[in-house]
This record gives C-alpha cells, sequence and structure tokens, in this order.
C-alpha cells in the first residue's frame, strides 16, 4: 500500500522534476554528477535520494538500492584521483606501492560525503507521515560497502548503519556487535600506514590494513535473512527464499565462510550458520 502522500505534490517537494533530473544527468565538465548543486540544498547524490524516498513513499518496489559509483571522481570536493585507488592509497586501484599523498585526509572526506548524504536520505524519509509513524518508521534504511577497506579488500568486521525498525522488527538506537566481532569497535588496521608518523609505502597483498581475519566473521547472509524476515519474505522447506513459501527465511546465498569460496570457489555451496542475527530483533 502506498502512503496518502503519493502524489506530484510530494515530487514536487522533494525535487524530483523533470528540469532538475536533467540538470543532474548533464554530461559534467567541470564538475561531477553527485556533487553538483541542483539547489541551495541539494545536490546530484541528494536528488537520487529524494527519487529513491518518492519510490519508497509510492511503493514502487519493496526493495530500493543507491549504489554510488565505483573508481568515481569527486571533482565537487576538490578532489582529483578516483576514489577505487584512494582506497588502496595508491595512484591506482594496484595493491602495493607508494602511497598518494594525503590519502588517508582524502578517503575521510569521501566517507564524510557519504555520510551526509545518509543522513540526507534518513531526513527525508522521516519527515513523510504513514500510518501511526513515518515512513521511516517503516522501513530499514542500510549504509554498507562491498569490503571493509579497500586496501586489504577483507570481508570480515564490515561496519553497517541501519536507521528504520521495518515496522518494529528491529532494534533502534542501539550498537549491535554481532557474536564473534571484536569487543573493541574502534580497533582496525586502516590508518597504520600512509597517516602521518606511518609508514608511506602500502601492501595490498599482505592484507596489513584489514581486521585481524581471525575476529568479526560472522557472516553477513544472516542480516539479510533478517532483512527478508522483516520484509515478509517467506521461504521453502530448505530454507531458502521462495515464491509460495511459508516458513521464515533462515538461508541465503551460496556460501557463508570466506573460506570456502576464497580463490574461485571449490566446495560446493553451503551454509553452516543458518538462521538470522537474533541479536538484532527488536523482541530479543
Amino acid at each position: 500500500m502506498a502512503t496518502s502522500q503519493c502524489n506530484t505534490s510530494l515530487a514536487t517537494e522533494l525535487c524530483v522534476t523533470r528540469e532538475n533530473v536533467d540538470l543532474a544527468n548533464t554530461n559534467p565538465s567541470v564538475d561531477d554528477r553527485l556533487t553538483r548543486r541542483i539547489s541551495d540544498s541539494l545536490d546530484g547524490a541528494d536528488l537520487y535520494s529524494n527519487l529513491a524516498v518518492l519510490a519508497a513513499a509510492c511503493n514502487a518496489n519493496p526493495v530500493i538500492f543507491l549504489k554510488y559509483p565505483a573508481a568515481y571522481t569527486f571533482k565537487g570536493l576538490g578532489l582529483t584521483q578516483e576514489s577505487a585507488g584512494l582506497s588502496a592509497r595508491l595512484e591506482s586501484a594496484g595493491m602495493i606501492g607508494t602511497c598518494v599523498p594525503g590519502a588517508i585526509d582524502m578517503l575521510l572526506k569521501i566517507d564524510d560525503y557519504y555520510a551526509r548524504k545518509f543522513a540526507h536520505l534518513v531526513e527525508q524519509l522521516n519527515r513523510i507521515d504513514e500510518g501511526d509513524g513515518t515512513l521511516l518508521d517503516n522501513c530499514a534504511a542500510v549504509w554498507f560497502q562491498d569490503v571493509s577497506d579497500g586496501c586489504a579488500r577483507n570481508l570480515n568486521n564490515l561496519p553497517i548503519v541501519q536507521v528504520g525498525s521495518a515496522g518494529g522488527y528491529f532494534k533502534t538506537g542501539w550498537t549491535v556487535n554481532v557474536e564473534d566481532g571484536s569487543p573493541d569497535l574502534t580497533t582496525g588496521n586502516s590508518e597504520i600506514t600512509c597517516a602521518e608518523g606511518t609508514p608511506n609505502q602500502v601492501d595490498g597483498m599482505s592484507q596489513e590494513t584489514g581486521t585481524d581475519p581471525s575476529l568479526a566473521n560472522a557472516p553477513i547472509n544472516k542480516y539479510y535473512c533478517n532483512l527478508m524476515n522483516a520484509l515478509g519474505v517467506k521461504a521453502g522447506r530448505d530454507g531458502f527464499p521462495a515464491p509460495g513459501g511459508s516458513e521464515p527465511v533462515t538461508h541465503f546465498g551460496m556460501y557463508d565462510r570466506t573460506e570456502d569460496f576464497i580463490g574461485g570457489g571449490i566446495n560446493p555451496p553451503t551454509i553452516h550458520d543458518p538462521g538470522e542475527f537474533t541479536a538484532l530483533r527488536a523482541s530479543s
């Protein structure tokens, strides 16, 4: 069901107009599509977020992705180095070499931009009334990335930010360290090189900038099970989501251990740790 505010007035409030969309999609010359100003309060990324908010308000799709581009140069942030190379701390998306001067500061500037864009998305979701709460209350806005550290390319200790309880399914206002996570959430190695007072050489092959591989290996598959169950997706007898299913989702994906697929995935698909993270549930 769509909110009663699913109309052209909401689209106009959100600045989702043909004129603005055309402006956002104009080929960049001195700027870039994401940081280009659409108005005094919006840039291109905000406009895309607002379009996602409109789609959510109109229930155009129960799942909406906003994927920021890889290897992107944020000219509007005053950067000339593309983001994939910066994540490796190098001039290109290589693995070994000399640190780009100021790489960590530039990465922090990009991270700050991402955080502000996510905050804008959440703010817009929260300003639309829906039932006894807001659109935000009835959804889960999730921010995460493809790897934990862009140089190490490791998958463990991946930080995830979620706002909204999906209609009361999830806890909110908590920092949850699932299962085998490191007890100190501030611990990490991302700044052991290329930062002030540290070596200016980086070796991505050694994964030295990543979290110790023995820590924080709870599989993200379980979180996907949480999200699907919150959405009301049902599974077949095997626990995998299936049309016409009647059981809770307990299985998703092919593997839930890196060891099973690293190097090409020679092991048969196996989910070793089925189910969702009960620690994330509001009822736990």
